[in-house]
């Protein structure tokens, strides 16, 4: 066996390690760019996440702080206690009254619906009830409570009680809720407050209006609904990713709004509603001296209570579809025929324009006739009044001598100089929803009614009839300028407001308008004279028996329908809704007024025999003080019972 030569392990050729050394250090340096490219790409993130942080935490720090708190830090309203409204004496109107209302929260209640059924078993639910619940529901958050009934009873309080620990999310809180003391008496003067609907919401500042529920309807409620609402205050909670709230961080105390003292006086109200009882109607008695309202009434009236928290369908149905239309405020929106009212203003405009002077007279013989026809347009006395000049025609209400004078006026001077009375256009008083009534004029019947103006529309029109139409409010506002001579004055019905905290009144100053002016003075004593004969031996003549003091006016008569040619009016033989319209206007003491007032009972037939007495009752409490027992103790009642909630 032949043994082979040891040698120690083959070693590569020269040009293999050489080749094997390139390998290594194309490795290393490919690992050492990948290296560099690497930390290279980790300090451009650094950088970017440094950049961002800078944009983050520096640059826009105050707008990510924001941000954070809002999702953080939630701003709850609080809203404010609405004012009180007191008439000129102090004697409370409307308050609040704490109470009690059932709400629940649907994210605590297991089963909304059962819990619905089991609580109708405890409280009288309607099903307007629930349906205003679950609408009000859809649009609150689900943690937060919503109102289920307003006003519970004590008894109610007291069975609900008993079962409230089993049903979760049902609680009892307390409230204010509007409230009026005196119940109907006034109401179409101070209104009442509501519920607010979809529609307000959309068209309000929620700013304003976060967390109210409630805003003025009607009267002074509406009107003033910025003075009374106050301010609506916040506080700032602290919540979790939930939103519910963990804990109050700040607060900032809603403003209370202010008191209002109405210019009525409640006790003057209460009469002249007492008056008007029996007829549907309005009284308006204003201060001359400064356009001061000192009572609206409109009859029939209603209750503005169960307004507040929502009245109920059947209710509501009944008083908006009576035939005596308890909610039409009369004083303001209803339009009546202004009647031989209107009288005293047209012999003014005669004056004015020279057409007739003081002395001025007509013969009638109980019709009047235009020239060329034989249409008889009839006075009020069959017979006639014989001669009369201007004196006799106002204090007897001669409707011939006045179609002659409107004749010779013409549509176009009667309309210019009645404007400036306010006639035919708000007088602007601080009321909602007034009503122009209707001026007629040539222009308006051709635009309206495509006609041209007419002779015989300019006589109805000079007796306060055909298209002419007016709002109890423009009487007493006419009759006011009247007896001021031209002095005249915006009506309104506030007297001052009042700061809640210190008590402080800031009465209102008289609203001056532009004053009704007349070529000579002494025509303001001819229509005046005539108007003091009205009482004192005219139509009106019943209502000087026993006054103290001397009264101006005029009655009026408003047709309801018109008579043929040959037919006879006869009140016995007509239903009440077609007799006429009875109207009286007014102001005292003649020396030196003081109150102004017009009356309007509808289908009470003559002015002189119904509206007249009416008057006289109002201007007799508010001269000579004397007021109904009834009416004193029912107030007094009310001043007794102490405002509550403030």
């Amino acid at each position: 066996m032949t043994m082979k030569a040891w040698r120690p392990f083959a070693q590569p050729a020269p040009a293999e390690l050489l080749a094997r050394q390139k390998d290594n250090t194309a490795e290393s340096e490919l690992f050492f760019r990948r290296a560099l490219f690497a930390v290279f790409a980790v300090f451009l993130g650094l950088l970017a996440v440094a950049g961002r942080l800078v944009y983050l935490q520096v640059l826009n720090h105050e707008r990510f702080t924001l941000l954070a708190d809002g999702n953080r830090i939630r701003l709850q309203p609080l809203p404010p206690t609405r004012g009180f409204i007191f008439d000129r004496n102090g004697v409370l109107l409307a308050d609040n009254l704490a109470s009690y209302h059932l709400e629940i929260t649907r994210e605590q209640a297991k089963d909304l619906d059962a819990t619905l059924a089991e609580l109708r078993q405890h409280i009288e639910l309607t099903d307007a009830d629930i349906e205003r619940f679950r609408k009000l529901a859809r649009r609150a958050p689900p943690y937060t409570g919503v109102p289920l009934r307003f006003r519970l009873t004590d008894e109610e309080i007291a069975r609900l009680a008993i079962d409230l620990y089993r049903l979760p999310g049902v609680e009892i809180k307390a409230d204010l809720t509007r409230r009026y003391p005196l119940g109907p008496l006034g109401v179409h003067a101070i209104g009442y407050v509501g519920r607010i609907d979809e529609t307000e919401m959309s068209k309000l500042d929620p700013g304003q209006y976060s967390g109210s529920t409630h805003i003025g309807k009607t009267g002074v409620e509406r009107s003033y609904e910025d003075v009374l609402r106050g301010r609506t205050g916040w506080r700032e909670v602290e919540t979790n990713a939930d939103g519910r709230p963990l804990r109050v961080l700040s607060r900032t105390p809603p403003t209370p709004g202010q008191n209002l003292y109405l210019s009525i006086d409640i006790r003057l109200q209460a009469v002249a509603e007492k008056v008007l009882e029996g007829y549907n109607g309005a009284i308006v008695a204003l201060d001359p001296r400064n356009g001061e309202i000192l009572a609206l009434a409109s009859q029939p009236v209603y209750d503005p209570n169960p307004f507040v928290n929502g009245i109920d369908f059947a209710s509501y149905r009944t008083l908006n579809t009576s035939k005596d239309k308890p909610l039409l405020n009369r004083a303001l929106r209803g339009i009546y025929p202004p009647g031989s009212t209107i009288k005293p203003l047209m012999a003014l405009a005669g004056l004015e324009y020279g057409i007739v002077n003081r002395n001025s007279g007509v013969f009638c013989p109980g019709f009047f006739r235009l020239p060329g026809s034989s249409h008889r347009f009839r006075d009020w006395k069959r017979g006639g009044h014989g001669s009369v000049g201007m004196d006799r025609a106002i204090a007897q209400s001669c409707d011939v001598y006045f179609y002659n004078l409107a004749l010779n006026l013409g549509i176009d001077r009667m309309h210019e100089f009645l404007d400036r009375f306010s006639m035919g256009r708000p007088t602007g008083v601080d009321l909602p929803g007034e009503k122009g009534a209707l001026l007629p004029s040539d222009e308006w019947k051709r635009k309206v009614q495509k006609q041209p103006w007419f002779a015989g529309d300019s006589l109805s029109a000079g007796i306060g009839q055909g298209y002419f139409l007016a709002t109890p409010l423009q009487l007493a506002h006419a009759v006011a300028v009247i007896s001021q001579q031209g002095g005249n004055f915006k009506p309104r019905v506030l007297y001052a407001t009042e700061h809640p905290g210190t008590r402080v009144k800031t009465v209102e100053a008289p609203r001056p308008l532009p004053p009704v002016t007349v070529k000579n003075p002494r025509f303001w004593d001819a229509v005046i004279t005539g108007m003091i004969h009205v009482v004192e031996g005219g139509t009106a003549h019943k209502i000087g028996v026993g006054a103290k003091y001397r009264i101006a006016g005029k009655t009026g008569t408003a047709q309801v329908f018109t008579l043929g040619q040959s037919e006879k009016y006869n009140a016995k033989h007509l239903a009440k809704h077609l007799l006429d319209h009875a109207l009286f206007v007014a102001f005292a003491p003649v020396e030196d007024p003081r109150i102004a007032v017009a009356v309007i009972a509808e289908h009470g037939g003559g002015g002189s025999a119904t509206a007249a007495p009416l008057a006289r009752k109002v201007m007799d409490a508010w001269l000579l003080n004397k007021y109904d027992d009834a009416v004193t103790t029912r107030i007094q009642a009310a001043e007794d019972d102490p405002p509550r909630g403030e």
